[in-house]
Protein backbone atom coordinates (compact mmCIF):
# COMPACT_ATOMS: atom_id res chain seq x y z
CA UNK A 1 0.00 0.00 0.00
CA UNK A 2 1.49 3.68 -0.92
CA UNK A 3 1.08 6.97 1.30
CA UNK A 4 1.86 9.92 -0.17
CA UNK A 5 4.92 10.93 1.78
CA UNK A 6 7.51 14.20 2.38
CA UNK A 7 8.80 13.81 -1.23
CA UNK A 8 7.74 13.85 -4.42
CA UNK A 9 7.83 9.41 -4.48
CA UNK A 10 5.13 8.20 -2.25
CA UNK A 11 6.79 5.71 0.28
CA UNK A 12 5.71 2.01 0.41
CA UNK A 13 4.21 0.46 3.46
CA UNK A 14 4.98 -3.25 4.02
CA UNK A 15 2.04 -5.27 2.96
CA UNK A 16 2.85 -7.99 6.14
CA UNK A 17 2.44 -4.65 8.54
CA UNK A 18 -0.70 -5.09 10.48
CA UNK A 19 -3.94 -3.50 10.19
CA UNK A 20 -3.37 -0.99 13.01
CA UNK A 21 0.04 -0.27 11.90
CA UNK A 22 -1.69 1.07 8.34
CA UNK A 23 -4.78 2.54 9.60
CA UNK A 24 -2.37 4.74 12.25
CA UNK A 25 0.00 5.76 8.84
CA UNK A 26 -3.14 6.52 7.01
CA UNK A 27 -4.86 9.42 9.48
CA UNK A 28 -4.67 12.33 8.20
CA UNK A 29 -2.20 14.63 9.06
CA UNK A 30 -1.39 18.43 8.15
CA UNK A 31 2.22 19.49 7.22
CA UNK A 32 3.53 22.77 8.56
CA UNK A 33 5.81 25.31 8.17
CA UNK A 34 6.87 28.22 10.58
CA UNK A 35 10.35 30.71 10.88
CA UNK A 36 12.33 30.50 13.82
CA UNK A 37 15.28 32.39 14.41
CA UNK A 38 15.59 32.33 10.75
CA UNK A 39 14.94 28.95 10.14
CA UNK A 40 12.21 27.18 8.02
CA UNK A 41 10.69 24.70 10.82
CA UNK A 42 8.39 21.96 9.99
CA UNK A 43 6.00 20.37 11.91
CA UNK A 44 2.85 17.14 11.70
CA UNK A 45 -0.53 18.35 12.89
CA UNK A 46 -3.36 15.60 13.51
CA UNK A 47 -5.71 18.44 14.28
CA UNK A 48 -9.58 18.18 13.68
CA UNK A 49 -11.29 21.59 12.90
CA UNK A 50 -14.54 19.88 13.97
CA UNK A 51 -13.28 18.17 17.44
CA UNK A 52 -11.19 21.74 17.96
CA UNK A 53 -14.12 24.45 16.98
CA UNK A 54 -15.00 27.03 19.07
CA UNK A 55 -17.25 25.57 20.43
CA UNK A 56 -15.79 22.57 21.72
CA UNK A 57 -14.48 22.07 24.94
CA UNK A 58 -10.77 22.06 24.45
CA UNK A 59 -8.68 19.31 24.81
CA UNK A 60 -5.37 19.32 26.20
CA UNK A 61 -1.78 19.56 23.73
CA UNK A 62 0.65 17.02 22.97
CA UNK A 63 3.90 17.45 21.25
CA UNK A 64 6.19 14.77 20.68
CA UNK A 65 10.01 15.43 20.08
CA UNK A 66 12.08 12.98 18.16
CA UNK A 67 15.43 11.45 18.61
CA UNK A 68 19.09 12.61 17.19
CA UNK A 69 19.10 12.53 13.72
CA UNK A 70 15.49 11.55 13.57
CA UNK A 71 12.13 13.48 12.67
CA UNK A 72 8.62 13.88 12.76
CA UNK A 73 7.39 10.66 11.17
CA UNK A 74 8.96 9.00 14.27
CA UNK A 75 5.93 9.59 15.19
CA UNK A 76 3.08 9.19 12.46
CA UNK A 77 2.32 5.54 13.76
CA UNK A 78 2.03 6.34 17.43
CA UNK A 79 0.09 9.92 17.07
CA UNK A 80 -2.90 8.87 15.92
CA UNK A 81 -4.04 6.75 19.00
CA UNK A 82 -4.25 10.11 21.00
CA UNK A 83 -6.09 12.60 17.86
CA UNK A 84 -9.49 11.78 19.77
CA UNK A 85 -8.18 13.01 23.28
CA UNK A 86 -5.42 15.38 22.51
CA UNK A 87 -4.31 17.98 19.59
CA UNK A 88 -1.05 16.67 18.64
CA UNK A 89 1.58 17.50 16.56
CA UNK A 90 5.37 16.09 16.35
CA UNK A 91 8.20 18.63 15.65
CA UNK A 92 11.11 18.00 13.15
CA UNK A 93 13.84 20.01 14.98
CA UNK A 94 16.32 21.95 12.72
CA UNK A 95 18.77 19.98 10.87
CA UNK A 96 16.25 17.08 10.88
CA UNK A 97 13.98 15.86 8.81
CA UNK A 98 11.98 18.42 6.43
CA UNK A 99 12.92 21.47 8.57
CA UNK A 100 15.70 23.56 7.56
CA UNK A 101 19.60 23.42 8.77
CA UNK A 102 21.74 26.06 10.58
CA UNK A 103 25.26 26.95 10.16
CA UNK A 104 25.37 26.60 14.64
CA UNK A 105 22.78 24.12 16.33
CA UNK A 106 22.51 24.88 19.66
CA UNK A 107 19.98 23.60 22.64
CA UNK A 108 18.99 27.09 23.30
CA UNK A 109 17.61 27.16 19.72
CA UNK A 110 16.13 23.88 19.87
CA UNK A 111 14.10 25.06 22.47
CA UNK A 112 12.98 27.65 20.90
CA UNK A 113 11.67 26.03 18.11
CA UNK A 114 9.57 23.80 20.51
CA UNK A 115 8.07 26.81 22.27
CA UNK A 116 7.09 28.18 18.41
CA UNK A 117 5.69 24.72 17.63
CA UNK A 118 3.50 24.91 20.54
CA UNK A 119 2.26 28.66 20.32
CA UNK A 120 2.17 28.03 16.32
CA UNK A 121 -0.33 24.93 16.54
CA UNK A 122 -2.34 26.56 19.20
CA UNK A 123 -1.31 24.22 22.01
CA UNK A 124 -0.85 26.39 24.93
CA UNK A 125 -3.72 27.10 27.36
CA UNK A 126 -5.87 29.64 26.67
CA UNK A 127 -4.94 32.59 29.51
CA UNK A 128 -8.58 33.34 29.32
CA UNK A 129 -10.15 30.18 30.42
CA UNK A 130 -9.24 28.78 33.85
CA UNK A 131 -10.14 25.37 32.32
CA UNK A 132 -8.09 25.37 29.31
CA UNK A 133 -5.33 22.32 29.65
CA UNK A 134 -2.29 23.18 29.20
CA UNK A 135 0.06 20.98 26.69
CA UNK A 136 2.05 18.26 27.33
CA UNK A 137 5.42 17.57 26.13
CA UNK A 138 6.92 13.67 25.11
CA UNK A 139 10.87 13.36 23.90
CA UNK A 140 12.72 10.13 22.78
CA UNK A 141 16.36 10.46 23.87
CA UNK A 142 18.14 13.17 22.51
CA UNK A 143 13.87 14.65 22.42
CA UNK A 144 14.08 13.96 26.19
CA UNK A 145 17.02 16.02 27.19
CA UNK A 146 15.18 18.99 24.76
CA UNK A 147 12.45 18.20 26.97
CA UNK A 148 13.80 18.10 29.99
CA UNK A 149 15.79 21.51 29.06
CA UNK A 150 12.40 22.95 27.79
CA UNK A 151 10.78 21.90 31.11
CA UNK A 152 12.93 23.27 33.06
CA UNK A 153 12.92 26.50 31.79
CA UNK A 154 9.16 26.93 30.59
CA UNK A 155 7.34 23.90 32.28
CA UNK A 156 4.86 26.58 34.22
CA UNK A 157 3.18 26.02 30.80
CA UNK A 158 3.16 22.19 30.53
CA UNK A 159 0.88 20.32 32.01
CA UNK A 160 3.38 17.73 31.93
CA UNK A 161 6.85 15.98 30.39
CA UNK A 162 7.10 12.49 29.54
CA UNK A 163 11.44 11.46 28.60
CA UNK A 164 11.49 8.31 26.61
CA UNK A 165 14.66 6.62 27.36
CA UNK A 166 16.87 9.67 27.93
CA UNK A 167 19.90 8.84 29.57
CA UNK A 168 20.92 10.85 32.86
CA UNK A 169 23.40 9.20 34.93
CA UNK A 170 24.45 9.01 38.41
CA UNK A 171 27.71 11.46 38.16
CA UNK A 172 29.13 8.19 39.94
CA UNK A 173 28.99 6.13 37.17
CA UNK A 174 30.93 5.68 34.35
CA UNK A 175 30.08 7.95 31.52
CA UNK A 176 28.39 7.13 28.54
CA UNK A 177 30.37 8.09 25.23
CA UNK A 178 29.53 11.21 23.61
CA UNK A 179 28.21 10.93 19.66
CA UNK A 180 30.60 10.28 17.64
CA UNK A 181 31.74 13.28 15.21
CA UNK A 182 31.66 13.00 11.84
CA UNK A 183 34.31 13.56 9.39
CA UNK A 184 32.40 14.06 6.40
CA UNK A 185 32.61 17.58 4.76
CA UNK A 186 29.38 16.36 2.91
CA UNK A 187 26.59 13.85 3.38
CA UNK A 188 26.76 10.69 1.55
CA UNK A 189 24.45 10.30 -1.44
CA UNK A 190 23.48 7.37 -3.05
CA UNK A 191 22.89 6.29 -6.71
CA UNK A 192 19.54 5.04 -6.00
CA UNK A 193 16.77 4.76 -3.90
CA UNK A 194 16.90 0.96 -2.46
CA UNK A 195 20.89 1.65 -2.00
CA UNK A 196 19.77 4.79 0.14
CA UNK A 197 17.25 2.47 2.32
CA UNK A 198 19.58 -0.61 2.63
CA UNK A 199 21.82 1.90 4.67
CA UNK A 200 18.90 3.33 7.24
CA UNK A 201 20.69 1.87 10.84
CA UNK A 202 19.41 2.28 14.20
CA UNK A 203 21.47 4.49 16.57
CA UNK A 204 22.63 3.02 19.19
CA UNK A 205 22.64 -0.03 17.18
CA UNK A 206 19.91 -2.57 18.33
CA UNK A 207 17.87 -5.45 17.10
CA UNK A 208 14.08 -4.78 15.70
CA UNK A 209 12.02 -7.63 14.73
CA UNK A 210 9.26 -4.99 13.48
CA UNK A 211 10.88 -4.93 9.62
CA UNK A 212 7.19 -3.02 8.76
CA UNK A 213 8.40 -0.09 11.18
CA UNK A 214 12.08 0.42 10.34
CA UNK A 215 11.15 -0.07 6.95
CA UNK A 216 8.58 2.60 6.93
CA UNK A 217 10.86 5.09 8.89
CA UNK A 218 14.01 4.50 6.33
CA UNK A 219 11.54 5.42 3.40
CA UNK A 220 10.81 8.78 5.70
CA UNK A 221 14.47 9.51 6.29
CA UNK A 222 15.49 9.90 2.60
CA UNK A 223 15.58 12.65 0.35
CA UNK A 224 15.87 12.84 -3.31
CA UNK A 225 19.05 15.13 -3.82
CA UNK A 226 21.20 15.48 -7.15
CA UNK A 227 22.93 12.36 -8.13
CA UNK A 228 20.94 10.47 -5.71
CA UNK A 229 19.61 10.19 -2.51
CA UNK A 230 21.00 10.84 0.87
CA UNK A 231 19.51 11.69 4.65
CA UNK A 232 17.59 14.49 5.67
CA UNK A 233 19.78 15.39 8.19
CA UNK A 234 22.23 17.43 8.81
CA UNK A 235 25.93 16.17 9.17
CA UNK A 236 26.62 19.04 11.79
CA UNK A 237 23.55 18.11 14.19
CA UNK A 238 25.35 14.03 14.88
CA UNK A 239 28.60 15.89 15.28
CA UNK A 240 27.21 18.97 17.89
CA UNK A 241 28.03 17.81 21.17
CA UNK A 242 24.60 17.27 21.80
CA UNK A 243 25.19 15.99 25.56
CA UNK A 244 27.11 18.84 26.87
CA UNK A 245 23.86 20.57 29.11
CA UNK A 246 23.42 20.24 32.86
CA UNK A 247 20.35 17.85 32.55
CA UNK A 248 20.99 16.11 36.05
CA UNK A 249 20.28 19.70 37.55
CA UNK A 250 17.77 20.48 34.33
CA UNK A 251 15.76 17.17 35.29
CA UNK A 252 16.23 18.32 39.34
CA UNK A 253 15.09 21.72 38.21
CA UNK A 254 12.01 20.43 36.14
CA UNK A 255 8.41 22.29 36.73
CA UNK A 256 5.72 20.63 37.14
CA UNK A 257 5.30 16.53 36.28
CA UNK A 258 7.29 14.27 34.51
CA UNK A 259 7.46 10.65 33.70
CA UNK A 260 9.92 8.22 32.71
CA UNK A 261 9.65 5.23 29.98
CA UNK A 262 11.94 3.19 29.10
CA UNK A 263 13.44 0.01 27.57
CA UNK A 264 14.04 -3.13 29.63
CA UNK A 265 17.08 -3.81 27.73
CA UNK A 266 17.98 -0.37 26.62
CA UNK A 267 21.66 -0.34 26.34
CA UNK A 268 21.94 3.59 27.24
CA UNK A 269 19.56 3.56 30.55
CA UNK A 270 20.10 1.38 33.08
CA UNK A 271 18.61 0.26 36.45
CA UNK A 272 20.91 2.41 38.35
CA UNK A 273 20.36 5.80 35.47
CA UNK A 274 16.61 4.84 35.99
CA UNK A 275 17.06 5.02 39.80
CA UNK A 276 18.66 7.91 39.96
CA UNK A 277 16.61 9.70 37.42
CA UNK A 278 13.58 8.82 39.48
CA UNK A 279 15.06 10.40 42.61
CA UNK A 280 16.00 13.56 40.84
CA UNK A 281 12.15 13.43 39.59
CA UNK A 282 10.27 12.65 42.92
CA UNK A 283 8.33 10.03 44.08
CA UNK A 284 5.37 11.56 42.57
CA UNK A 285 6.92 11.03 38.82
CA UNK A 286 6.00 7.61 37.20
CA UNK A 287 8.22 5.35 35.89
CA UNK A 288 7.47 2.98 33.42
CA UNK A 289 9.57 -0.05 32.22
CA UNK A 290 8.41 -1.37 28.72
CA UNK A 291 9.62 -4.81 28.27
CA UNK A 292 11.09 -6.73 25.42
CA UNK A 293 12.09 -2.99 24.31
CA UNK A 294 15.49 -1.78 23.91
CA UNK A 295 16.44 2.37 23.24
CA UNK A 296 13.93 2.81 20.64
CA UNK A 297 10.98 1.66 22.44
CA UNK A 298 8.16 2.59 20.31
CA UNK A 299 9.71 0.78 17.53
CA UNK A 300 10.27 -2.21 19.55
CA UNK A 301 6.96 -2.78 21.28
CA UNK A 302 5.30 0.45 19.62
CA UNK A 303 1.58 -0.71 21.57
CA UNK A 304 2.84 -1.15 25.21
CA UNK A 305 4.59 2.40 24.07
CA UNK A 306 0.90 3.75 23.50
CA UNK A 307 -0.58 2.11 26.32
CA UNK A 308 1.96 3.34 28.66
CA UNK A 309 1.58 6.71 27.37
CA UNK A 310 -1.93 6.63 27.81
CA UNK A 311 -2.13 5.39 31.01
CA UNK A 312 -0.04 8.21 32.11
CA UNK A 313 -1.85 10.68 30.17
CA UNK A 314 -5.19 9.41 31.66
CA UNK A 315 -3.76 9.99 35.21
CA UNK A 316 -2.93 13.43 34.69
CA UNK A 317 -6.13 14.18 33.20
CA UNK A 318 -7.85 13.29 36.41
CA UNK A 319 -5.85 15.99 38.26
CA UNK A 320 -5.03 18.95 35.66
CA UNK A 321 -2.71 21.29 36.26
Amino acid sequence: MAFPGMNSVPFEIDPAAPDWFQRAVAHPVQSRFLDVAGCRIHYLAWLDPDVDGAHQPARPGLLLIHGGGAHANWWRFIAPFFAASHRVCAIDLSGMGDSGGREIYAPDTWTEEIDAVLHDAGLYADGTNMNSPKPLVVGHSFGGFMAMKFGAELGHQLGGTVIVDSPVQDPADTPLPEPATSTRTAPPIYSDHATALSRFRLMPAQPCDNAYITDFIARTSIRECEGGWTWKFDFKVMGSRRFGEPYRAELKALKGRAALIHGDKSAIVSPRTVAYMSALMGPESPVVEIPDAHHHVMLDQPLAFVAALRAILDIWSRDPV
